[in-house]
């Protein structure tokens, strides 16, 4: 459902688009981290930086085998920000096609926080759980000069100092964090 709703938003912009003619921009993120992200938000990284910092057990959903690929939020903005000085209205990804199975980036994280008791958890897989998510960037390097620039591993770092400085002084289930809501 989540894909077709993305789709359904695709459509019904350029929809709007053609029928007003306004510009309008659709930029398709992909999974995107950095300093600042909600501490317990669900997905994968803030959770397995909280709980290596705790030294709990990192969950990883069924055998860690899915595919994910990170963007560091500086290489997402300037992506954004050169999509929106260009003219084009169709959908252009904005992400890093580096991929990573989910065990090799719970196994980096543990490794990154340096916390003995972290290990990993493995819980049922989620029925609905894409095996492989990997964005095409083509058109992003062709039409507005663009790619990630920042390696995973340093924009971790500088993620880490952050979750370093707040998980420990925040509840688990607190639903506001320090720079957002």
């Amino acid at each position: 459902m989540y894909d077709e709703a993305k789709r359904f938003l695709d459509a019904i912009t350029i929809a709007y688009h053609n029928f007003h003619k306004v510009d309008t921009r659709i930029v398709r993120i992909f999974n995107t981290y950095g300093p600042r992200m909600r501490l317990n938000d669900g997905r994968a990284l803030p959770a397995f930086f909280s709980q290596a910092i705790r030294g709990e057990g990192l969950t990883v959903f069924g055998d860690g085998s899915q595919t994910r690929s990170f963007c560091y939020v500086d290489d997402l903005v300037e992506g954004i920000y050169r999509l929106l000085l260009s003219d084009y209205a169709l959908p252009v990804n904005i992400g890093n096609p580096q991929e990573i199975t989910i065990l090799d980036f719970a196994e980096e994280i543990i490794e990154l926080v340096g916390n003995p008791r972290a290990r990993i958890v493995y819980r049922e897989l989620p029925e609905d759980d894409p095996k492989v998510r990997q964005p095409d960037i083509t058109l992003a390097r062709e039409l507005l000069g663009w790619e990630p620039k920042v390696p995973r591993r340093e924009g971790l770092m500088r993620t880490y100092e952050y979750f370093k400085k707040y998980v420990g002084t925040f509840p688990r289930r607190r639903r506001k964090w320090p720079g957002g809501n």
